[in-house]
């Protein structure tokens, strides 16, 4: 089995970018083909060593040279009523090194605040397998915040 057939397997074919599909039988040359992504967050570049795997990620061949040699930015969906939300890789790398507590969006109703919590908790179960989050929302303001946790390190 091939590296990029061992990552794909292990993400599911889903690209850790924009959370879509990868078809494995795509072309590699094919900006909707797959590609092996090295994921530099904190934890990762501990892990990563000769031959191992932990610090690669799928990705579209498209979002993997998009992204480029800065730092990937992970969309929020459309569909979530969400109020200042945090750049994901930013909220990823510091629960990753020091775990905590941190606020990550704002949404005006109890509903969008649920809705946006869940799809932190599932998309953040695909971003960092490893690392256990959950998320609470709590009221304040008039609106309702949406925070992740993860253990201390």
């Amino acid at each position: 089995m091939s590296r990029l057939e061992e990552v794909g397997e292990r993400d599911g074919w889903r690209c850790w970018l924009c959370d879509e599909p990868v078809d494995p039988d795509q072309s590699v040359n094919d900006a909707r083909g797959p590609s092996v992504d090295s994921l530099s967050t904190a934890k990762a570049r501990g892990k990563s060593g000769a031959g191992s795997s932990s610090g690669e990620r799928l990705a579209h061949r498209g979002c993997n040279t998009k992204k480029g040699a800065v730092k990937p930015v992970v969309p929020w969906p459309t569909e979530l009523f969400v109020s200042d939300p945090a750049p994901l890789i930013g909220v990823l790398e510091r629960l990753e090194r020091k775990g905590g507590r941190e606020v990550v969006a704002r949404c005006p109703s109890r509903s969008d605040a649920d809705q946006t919590a869940g799809w932190l908790v599932d998309r953040f179960s695909r971003l960092a397998p490893a690392l256990s989050v959950t998320a609470t929302v709590e009221p304040g303001g008039g609106q309702f915040l949406v925070a992740l946790a993860a253990p201390r390190s």
